[in-house]
């Protein structure tokens, strides 16, 4: 299959080191993960049994997130988060260090929430830097920072494709640094109220990754009114080749029948 399981938002009911051979088993051979660790910078220990977890399966892993702070919580990255800049590079460092370990070629950076005490220009004038350093560090290893439109979170400033594809466009400008792409994720684009066939025939070659969920409800495909297969489709044909991301909430036993029917 050309899919990779989020294994955070899916096969939740177990424990996340088993979750890369439970998605080998149910005949996937990719995964992605949001940021796996509690701190931004994790234990050794803690990175070599994530790693192992990974090879021991036999999967790849094709997207990793940087870390995004206390997501529980309601933190949706900390690339705009003033203050915050340290903490975020040496994030930077440790991601790449996971993915030149494991082959792993795409990393998604949470823009972050609007912030008190700060300006909206400040926060964007340090999330373009934020990402020029990021894209910079993952380019040693042949990688794309990718930037995603979000739902559901108010504060967060990016909703619409062109919202981030304009962030994408100051990093290449003000920095000469053309590996950030635009993560397209169906879900968020739609409930926002993205016009996506637009997005998809404007910028389906562009695309850094795809992600997919239905709407209503975020649940598989098949239980939403959205058109992902045909949205799939013309991205194919558009020019995206690379691997359609399973970022769904689970609804039902077997949360992957869908891709077998």
């Amino acid at each position: 299959m050309s899919d990779t399981v989020n294994c955070s938002i899916l096969l939740t009911d177990l424990p996340l080191p088993e979750r890369p051979a439970a998605a080998k088993a149910a005949g996937f051979d990719a995964v992605e993960f949001w940021w796996p660790f509690a701190a931004a910078v994790p234990e050794a220990g803690e990175v070599d049994a994530f790693v192992a977890a990974i090879q021991d399966a036999g999967v790849r892993l094709t997207g990793l997130n940087f870390y995004a702070g206390d997501m529980p919580a309601g933190d949706r990255g900390i690339v705009s988060w003033p203050g915050r800049e340290g903490e975020f590079q040496a994030n930077v460092e440790a991601v790449v260090a996971i993915g030149e370990r494991l082959g792993t070629r795409a990393f998604n950076a949470l823009y972050g929430n609007r912030v008190e005490g700060a300006s909206a220009q400040e926060q964007d004038d340090l999330a373009v830097r934020n990402l020029a350093f990021a894209a910079q560090a993952v380019a040693r290893i042949g990688g794309v920072v990718l930037l995603e439109p979000v739902s559901g979170a108010p504060a967060y400033p990016l909703t619409k494709a062109a919202d981030a594809l304009a962030v994408i466009d100051r990093v290449r400008a003000e920095h000469g640094v053309d590996n950030v792409r635009l993560l397209a994720d169906f879900y968020h684009l739609a409930v926002n109220g993205d016009d996506v066939p637009a997005v998809i025939a404007a910028h389906a070659a562009d695309f850094g990754h795809i992600q997919i969920a239905d709407a209503p409800g975020r649940g598989e495909p098949g239980t939403g009114d959205l058109p992902l297969a045909d949205w799939i489709a013309a991205s194919r044909a558009g020019g995206y080749a690379g691997p359609i991301g399973l970022e769904y909430k689970a609804t039902q036993a077997d949360p992957f029948a869908w891709a077998r029917d």
